[in-house]
């Protein structure tokens, strides 16, 4: 079956490991590309070979000003929390994944979603949306 059948439209399976002598992972796209790309995480789990230590994986991008921002996502230990889901957490590429802390190995796993522009019907059919949040009353002051 090819990446971009009908059983996930558009999305393509993304993996990708850390180890001691891999310690990050540049996810980028070719700029002259005019879809959006959506990177959607939805696991990050030690593998076959890691030790009983923690694990910290950081996720590296760059903000407004251009500065680079490094963000941990997972702390992984083997003998408590040796993965953890992410609920396909979306990125924008260029990302970059940096075991901060460990040597792993640790697994990252989730969606590379491609969307063309002319495609208009793209948040319908998004299986990787979030679930469409319920929309809450207005706060009212607390009565004293």
């Amino acid at each position: 079956m090819e990446p971009h059948g009908p059983a996930c439209p558009g999305s393509v399976p993304f993996g990708c490991e850390l180890t001691a002598s891999t310690k990050s992972y540049t996810f980028q796209v070719d700029e002259e590309d005019d879809s959006d790309h959506i990177l959607a995480l939805s696991v990050v789990c030690l593998t076959d070979g890691a030790k009983d230590e923690c694990n910290v994986v950081e996720v590296v991008g760059r903000n407004h000003e251009n500065q680079e921002i490094a963000v941990p996502v997972a702390n992984l230990k083997l003998s408590c929390q040796p993965l953890l889901s992410l609920d396909n957490f979306k990125l924008q590429p260029p990302v970059t994944f940096r075991l901060a802390a460990g040597s792993g190995p640790v697994h990252l796993a989730g969606w590379h979603r491609i969307m063309h522009r002319e495609d208009a019907s793209f948040e319908e059919d998004d299986d990787l949306s979030e679930e469409d949040e319920e929309e809450l009353p207005p706060i009212k002051p607390a009565k004293k």
